[in-house]
């Protein structure tokens, strides 16, 4: 396969997603695109998102046609330069095919294991390397409430191309311990996901947290810098007391498909995120033994009469992490406005997200992600 060529292949966001179905094309034949532009609507099971483009150039061929479904890896379109023959795109797209085939039989994607840590059992996820460079510092992802690892499914891929990158599920959600043994505050959490590092011999490693998991993230940073190399705030908890109390009690109260899709919602600018299998999930998991008594123990201690009781802002001249916050422009569960407790240069707003910025702008979000990671070394 030469550079001239590069291949658009269905992507793998999240680990149940094992096809996609071609909604739309966002550009015509033969568009100049580049890396990030948005150039494809794909639907799955769980949810449907817009892709953006891996690669620069021109888009030669569209391979894959609308209302198509395939499976994650198949060939979507050709970017290639304008020298390159029709008949050099066939070959091209034979070879893709069947090296494609080949590959299905032989990969198996990563899958999540649980660890025993300071006295509860988590669920984790590890993507990246085998052997990454000892020099790059791991990442943990941490989730914000009410999520679970699956949360970074748009994230976490991209950023392990060059290290070792986790996604853990904090206690009472996801597959982790669902009764707590602890106050549920967000000091507690913190030691949890400090459990959890030792667990995953994790002696250093840069921290993306997201809502109530950017609380936990800048708590750890306080607690033992040494340990942190740089922390990303998706969203964040901690920054501000103001919360959407109504969201968090409305997550707690749902048991029915309406009422929890119409509280979902609010984590979203644009509302057509939310699928009926999200919801259907959310629903299993509200569900599951421990799972209510543990999220009502959180968000009476983390939100006492709606507000937040950990409040860090005023800890920051203290810290010597790096650290940046992203936010999206629309969101209405934690102010956008309790980024301006950070410098200028380490905040960003991004327009048309909401909450989950980081699904919603995923490329944008990795992107900072990773510039950040590369600034702050390691």
């Amino acid at each position: 396969m030469t550079d001239a060529i590069r291949p658009i292949g269905m992507p793998k966001w999240g680990l149940a997603m094992t096809e996609g179905k071609v909604n739309a094309w966002l550009v015509a034949d033969g568009a100049e695109i580049s890396q990030g532009d948005e150039i494809l609507e794909i639907e799955t099971s769980k949810i449907t998102n817009v892709f953006e483009s891996p690669v620069s150039g021109l888009l030669r061929r569209k391979v894959a046609g609308e209302g198509e479904t395939l499976p994650v890896g198949a060939l979507l379109g050709v970017v290639a330069d304008a020298g390159v023959s029709d008949a050099e795109i066939d070959a091209f797209v034979e070879q893709y095919k069947q090296h494609q085939a080949e590959a299905a039989s032989e990969d198996a994607a990563p899958e999540p294991v649980m660890v025993e840590a300071a006295g509860w059992t988590v669920r984790v996820l590890r993507m990246g390397p085998e052997a990454p460079d000892e020099s790059a510092v791991p990442l943990l992802m941490i989730h914000g409430f009410g999520g679970d690892l699956k949360n970074w499914q748009f994230n976490q891929p991209d950023l392990a191309a060059d290290r070792a990158v986790y996604a853990i599920d904090l206690p009472g959600h996801g597959g982790s311990s669902k009764t707590l043994d602890g106050d549920g505050s967000v000091a507690w959490l913190a030691e949890a996901v400090r459990g959890a590092m030792a667990a995953l011999d994790i002696d250093r490693a840069h921290l993306v947290g997201h809502s109530l998991g950017g609380a936990v993230a800048l708590q750890m940073a306080l607690d033992e810098p040494v340990r942190i190399a740089s922390i990303t705030l998706v969203c964040p908890a901690g920054l501000g007391a103001e919360i959407n109390a109504g969201y968090i009690e409305g997550f707690i109260r749902a048991d029915r498909r309406k009422e929890m899709k119409a509280t979902v919602e609010a984590l979203f600018a644009d509302p057509s995120f939310v699928s009926r299998d999200m919801v259907e999930d959310l629903l299993k998991y509200k569900r599951l033994d421990g799972v209510l008594a543990a999220l009502q123990r959180i968000a009476d201690v983390s939100f006492p009469g709606g507000r937040q009781a950990t409040v860090l802002a005023d800890r920051l001249d203290g810290l010597t992490v790096p650290v940046q916050a992203i936010w999206g422009a629309e969101d209405r569960i934690v102010p956008p406005a309790h980024a301006t407790a950070l410098p200028q240069a380490r905040r960003h707003v991004l327009p048309g997200a909401g909450h989950m910025v980081h699904i919603e702008k995923p490329a944008e979000t990795n992107r900072l992600i990773g510039e950040f990671v590369a600034f702050t070394g390691g």
